[in-house]
């Protein structure tokens, strides 16, 4: 035990000395190191190397590795005081402002994609609110309201002709706007519609509504208390057919051009019922020549705006069942030629009125069989155009020759 601890304490020595020997030589050495100043090292300055005009190759591939790393600079600047006067820093080109520039264009097209508060001006305003009510949708609706009121076979009231048509006018302002509201997301996905005022940030939803409710109280007031309560139930009616069934069946099925049909075709009766004040059979004949009318005029048109309407999550003939859409267009548009000639059978016009209108019927329902055959953009282009001047065509007409049914006056007797 003595032996194995002397070993022990003999190897724990050993090297505890060396490592105090060597830390006494470390701290002699520094000491001597800055005593004497001579001995510190200086750093020696690199030799500028000078150019050989006989370089090794690997040299010369070096370089050219180094050359092609090297990224091209514009022409220096010119010094301030260079610079002729009216010219600050910013004007300069350079590689700084390059990068500058291009941070700030990253910049604002990321503010862009950012909602942001839109100012209007006062003079603008109409303009929006004119776009919000798709004032040309509200004209089209307001014209087969007068010629509904113009074929009721009653004496023409001015001052109930302008309460019906301005009513209806309001009606389809406010239905049109609560349109707008509802598919802002779904219309900013489309070409034809991105620019509308609500998906551009031109008018607040808010301002919207408030525009859309202020339309439907003025115009089924006017409609109700001015006209009669019939006309007036039918507009309410068809603001809910229209906002409550046809917008949210745009993305369900097919039958929203259905519905849609029905919207367009009460115009017309309205105008019929503020004249007369009940709903005849002129009324729903009336009804259903714009019902039928409707099929190849939007069938037409959305079939070249099937992609739009596709990105839109929208439920379309064209896009889901592109056979069906040709062959009710084209049969909507014969059903026009029998309508007209159901006209004289109602006591609404004259027979004439079948025979003046079948050139311009033949000539839909040709385009239609086009349409049907050909399926191609110029075949629906020419059907969609000709349906524009057709139906005003088709109801001047039948106000030429409407039949008179104003009450005849009882001959006077005679005196014996």
């Amino acid at each position: 035990m003595q032996k194995a601890f002397c070993r022990l304490l003999h190897v724990y020595r050993v090297p505890h000395e060396r490592w105090m020997t060597f830390q006494c030589f470390n701290i002699l050495k520094c000491k001597y190191v800055t005593q004497h100043k001579d001995l510190c090292q200086q750093v020696k300055p690199k030799p500028e190397t000078s150019t050989s005009p006989f370089q090794e190759k690997s040299s010369f591939a070096q370089e050219r590795t180094v050359v092609h790393e090297i990224k091209s600079v514009s022409a220096v600047s010119p010094h301030l005081s260079e610079m002729p006067p009216g010219k600050d820093l910013a004007a300069q080109e350079g590689p700084g402002n390059t990068i500058m520039k291009a941070s700030a264009t990253a910049d604002e097209a990321r503010e862009d994609r950012h909602w942001k508060e839109m100012k209007v001006e006062l003079a603008d305003l109409p303009d929006i609110l004119a776009r919000l009510s798709k004032i040309k949708l509200t004209a089209l609706v307001v014209t087969t309201a007068s010629a509904g009121f113009a074929m009721a076979p009653v004496p023409f009231d001015l001052s109930c002709f302008l309460l019906a048509s301005f009513g209806t006018g309001l009606a389809s302002c406010a239905a049109n706007s609560i349109n707008q509201f509802f598919e802002v997301p779904f219309d900013s996905n489309m070409n034809r519609t991105k620019n509308r005022p609500l998906v551009r940030g031109q008018l607040s939803p808010l301002h919207a509504v408030c525009f859309a409710a202020a339309c439907a109280v003025t115009g089924i007031t006017l409609l109700t208390w001015g006209v009669n309560p019939l006309t007036g139930a039918l507009g309410a009616f068809n603001i809910f057919l229209y906002t409550c069934c046809y917008t949210p069946m745009k993305r369900i099925s097919i039958a929203n051009t259905w519905v849609g049909a029905v919207v367009g075709a009460i115009p017309p009766v309205m105008g019929w019922t503020a004249a007369t004040g009940s709903l005849d059979a002129g009324a729903l004949l009336l009804g259903g020549i714009l019902y039928s009318w409707q099929f190849p005029h939007f069938n037409a048109l959305s079939w070249n705006l099937r992609e739009d309407y596709s990105r839109g999550g929208y439920c379309m003939m064209s896009v889901t069942h592109p056979a069906l859409c040709k062959r009710v267009a084209l049969r909507h548009c014969l059903a026009l030629i029998g309508l007209s000639t159901l006209a004289p059978v109602l006591s609404v016009t004259t027979w004439t009125f079948p025979i003046a209108s079948l050139p311009i019927n033949i000539y839909i329902s040709y385009l239609g069989f086009r349409f049907y055959r050909d399926s191609d953009r110029s075949s629906s282009r020419k059907l969609f155009f000709c349906s524009l001047w057709h139906l005003p065509m088709l109801l001047l007409i039948m106000y030429t020759f409407k039949k008179s049914h104003v009450g005849k006056q009882d001959k006077p007797q005679l005196a014996p």
